[in-house]
């Protein structure tokens, strides 16, 4: 039966397992907190809560048995903790089919609005796309001994995690900024992609994992109110917008994320090919 090991059980790695378990797969992983791990233990997920910045006892016994590994615990200032922590017991554990590492867009760094493809040069603008960057290149240190598949992940929407619940929280602006346009995904398209990975592994691939609609934030904003049925909050240019630093970070990137790959080689047809049909599902589950 194959079993997948996921290194961080969180909003977007259980997108994967609720897609695999369906199909029978054995399913776990770590989480930070006890209270978490017991909830998915209770759930029939193995998970098990684990210290990020100390080695687990047995690392081998954790993973024993694991035909897939997927990470998705983000990079810190230290580098990978994943690696850091797991990077020898993933070396030699044996049989593995598929190893994913969820990267970032971010990677690309700015364009000025162009297009960006899978080869495209990387040239991260800011320290958390130079960390993804490096940690990248640390995976990928692990060819060809470990099977591992790299996932540029977009701008990431669901449930309780999209303009809706902003807007419903009181917290939404419509901040613009000419010409600024992000790529967006929903988490149930980031599980599809992932899964038809799995199905057909090609160790070393990369992916962008993203929809077909760069768009720019305060359109995404204004249609969340759409379907809400209030207005909008009135648009404010981006230097007046006092944005914190971390959201100032966000706009210095400017581009958009081809998933021609993903479509052409694992045959995905993406659920919500843009952030309107991702909100009207969004909008229409909350209703009923």
């Amino acid at each position: 039966m194959p079993r997948l090991f996921c290194f961080g059980l969180g909003y977007t790695a259980l997108a994967l397992t609720r897609r695999l378990r369906t199909d029978g797969w054995q399913i776990a992983g770590t989480c930070r907190e006890a209270d978490k791990a017991a909830a998915l233990r209770a759930d029939g997920i193995d998970a098990v809560a684990a210290d990020g910045d100390r080695p687990p006892a047995d690392p081998d016994g954790l993973i024993a048995g694991a035909t897939h590994l997927l990470a998705s615990v983000p990079p810190d200032a230290t580098g990978d903790p994943t690696l850091a922590l797991w990077a020898p017991a993933i070396a030699r554990h044996p049989g593995l089919d598929w190893v994913g590492y969820l990267s970032t867009t971010g990677v690309y760094g700015d364009r000025d609005g162009d297009w960006v493809d899978e080869a495209s040069p990387l040239a991260p603008t800011g320290e958390r796309g130079q960390r993804r960057r490096d940690a990248e290149a640390a995976w990928s240190a692990l060819l060809p001994r470990v099977p591992v598949h790299l996932f540029r992940l977009a701008g990431i929407y669901g449930p309780g995690r999209s303009a809706l619940d902003t807007v419903r929280a009181g917290r939404a602006q419509r901040v613009v900024k000419p010409g600024q346009v992000f790529s967006r995904v929903h988490v149930e398209d980031i599980g599809q992609v992932l899964a038809a990975s799995i199905a057909r592994p090609r160790p070393g691939a990369i992916y962008n994992v993203c929809d077909d609609n760069p768009a720019p934030p305060d359109e995404v904003i204004a249609f969340a109110c759409d379907l809400l049925g209030v207005a909008p909050p009135p648009a404010v240019p981006f230097d007046q917008a006092g944005l914190s630093r971390m959201a100032r970070s966000f706009y210095a990137d400017n581009k958009r994320v081809s998933n021609r790959l993903i479509k052409e080689e694992l045959g995905v047809h993406l659920i919500y090919p843009d952030y309107r049909m991702g909100l009207e599902a969004l909008s229409a589950d909350r209703a009923s």
